[in-house]
């Protein structure tokens, strides 16, 4: 199913067909502030085991995100956070970036990685915010599968011919980027960036 939703003030009716979807175990690509995503619902078993098959990786290998929508849907997850990152965070929250940070045991056993932590990202798109607001908990996220030249991952109609076997819904924000975000890891107790992407990086200096 392709989705054209309005990026600033998108459609609660269709929102909620997204909704729906996500319940039911579906996949869905939809915008971010940075590039395209891919992704679903993480209490649902089926469904992060087929978006597992999607990428072709096993799960203690995956590098998927959590997409929240505020930081107390970030501590649902994560091992207390000392001060100084929390901080961190809610300077840099909702933008792109992506924090890896230690988790807890409310995290799906699905998801669980040979490390132990997850990524967090509460990316400032208004789209990707109202879905997981009406979902009621984050999705899982991770990359689209490189099946193309990065040029043609701008464009949510190329994503329906290409993927529209492979996942349920398509929903089209408008072109999305082609940087992704920047990756930082706080596990150690300070931020470490280990890919940079969008964003300004100068506040980790």
């Amino acid at each position: 199913m392709f989705i054209r939703l309005h990026p600033v003030n998108p459609e609660p009716r269709k929102i909620e067909q997204v909704i729906n979807c996500l319940k039911a175990g579906g996949i869905i690509i939809y915008p971010t502030d940075t590039v395209y995503g891919i992704g679903c619902d993480i209490n649902n078993v089926k469904a992060v085991e087929k978006l597992y098959r999607i990428k072709k990786v096993q799960a203690k290998n995956a590098k998927f995100s959590f997409v929240c929508n505020s930081l107390s849907n970030i501590s649902n997850y994560t091992k207390s956070i000392d001060t100084p990152i929390f901080k961190l965070l809610k300077k840099c929250f909702p933008g792109p970036y992506t924090f890896i940070l230690n988790a807890n045991k409310e995290v799906p056993k699905i998801l669980e990685t040979k490390k132990n932590t997850i990524g967090i990202r509460v990316p400032d798109n208004k789209i990707c915010m109202a879905i997981v607001e009406a979902l009621g908990n984050p999705i899982i996220s991770t990359s689209l599968p490189e099946s193309v030249e990065i040029d043609e991952y701008v464009d949510p109609e190329v994503f329906y011919y290409i993927f529209e076997n492979s996942v349920d819904i398509i929903i089209d924000g408008g072109l999305g980027g082609i940087v992704p975000s920047t990756v930082v890891d706080c596990t150690q107790g300070f931020a470490e960036i280990i890919r940079e992407g969008a964003g300004d990086i100068s506040i980790f200096a």
